[in-house]
């Protein structure tokens, strides 16, 4: 009985002390403003900080995505008053390289990524909290300006970018699922012309954010894209990418173009896709080409490709 009471007691001492460490740790963080934090908001607040990217020079809000993303997207450009970006990010495409203001391909040091800055900006400083990552990104930035109640840009960077807004307004939205970035970008592509000169178009910035998509639609809208019906500067576009970033199921859908693409531009420029893919059987699909094509000139740019691979 007496070991049993010692217990006890032992146990309601313990208690005592944890509710005054308790207490005393919700007196601290009045006294600093705040308010004692809820169990589960900690960990929720740091999962948040660790999904937002860098960004600086920004009025920014943060806002969950609970009904269609275009939808969400329509919703903000109709109702924004000036322009202002909106982003969030998706899983990248596997790769030892990063990407920062559309097509700069960076080595995981990004820099600072000015976003209203003429034809993207970006500086190489060091990030603020002076880490630099190893590895390749794992997270693509998807980026909307939206102007005039319309999407006006669409931009994509790595992760390990810095983001300046230039002072603009700034959605980031959570819970957006690739699928649904896909099928969004895929209607951007569709009503845009690729050909413009200049400044990229709402359409190649859509084109390159679809390419980067660690996710099987993306595979499935390029081959939606470098279909015969297809306008040919489109079926170029896709082309590049499907032999830049997309790997094995990339290098099987050149295969399929070159053997039935009836433009001979077209396939010349399979060619130099398959200059750039990483796949071993790439550089046997360009042989196969230089012997079989029925087009000199088709023949001729895959025989400059091989050679420029070969040196």
């Amino acid at each position: 009985m007496r070991e049993e009471r010692t217990v006890s007691a032992l146990h309601t001492i313990l208690g005592l002390a944890m509710i005054v460490a308790g207490i005393s740790s919700a007196a601290v963080q009045l006294a600093k403003g705040g308010a004692p934090a809820r169990p589960g908001q900690a960990s929720l607040a740091a999962a948040q900080a660790a999904e937002t990217p860098r960004i600086e020079n920004a009025k920014l809000e943060t806002r969950a995505v609970s009904a269609n993303l275009d939808a969400v997207i329509r919703e903000i450009a109709a109702t924004a008053e000036k322009a202002q970006w909106v982003g969030y990010h998706v899983d990248q495409v596997a790769g030892e390289r990063g990407v920062c203001c559309n097509n700069n391909w960076n080595d995981g040091n990004c820099g600072t990524c000015r976003l209203e800055k003429e034809n993207g900006g970006t500086t190489n400083t060091t990030h603020t909290d002076g880490n630099v990552k190893l590895e390749g990104a794992r997270q693509l930035v998807v980026l909307y300006r939206v102007a005039a109640k319309q999407v006006a840009k669409i931009r994509v960077a790595s992760d390990d970018c810095t983001l300046d807004a230039g002072g603009l307004a700034f959605v980031w939205l959570t819970g957006v699922k690739p699928t649904e970035s896909v099928a969004l970008l895929a209607t951007y592509v569709r009503g845009s012309g690729l050909e413009d000169h200049g400044d990229p178009s709402v359409g190649n910035g859509a084109l390159t954010a679809i390419a980067l998509h660690a996710d099987a639609s993306a595979d499935r809208a390029l081959d939606s894209f470098v279909k015969p019906e297809q306008r040919e500067g489109l079926r170029r576009q896709a082309a590049f990418w499907m032999g830049a970033a997309r790997g094995k199921a990339g290098l099987a859908a050149l295969q399929h173009m070159a053997k039935t693409d009836p433009s001979s531009e077209v396939r010349a420029h399979v060619a130099f896709a398959l200059s750039v893919s990483h796949e071993a059987e790439a550089v046997d699909e360009m042989i196969r080409m230089a012997h079989d094509d029925t087009s000199s000139h088709v023949r001729g740019q895959v025989l400059f490709w091989l050679a420029q691979k070969a040196g």
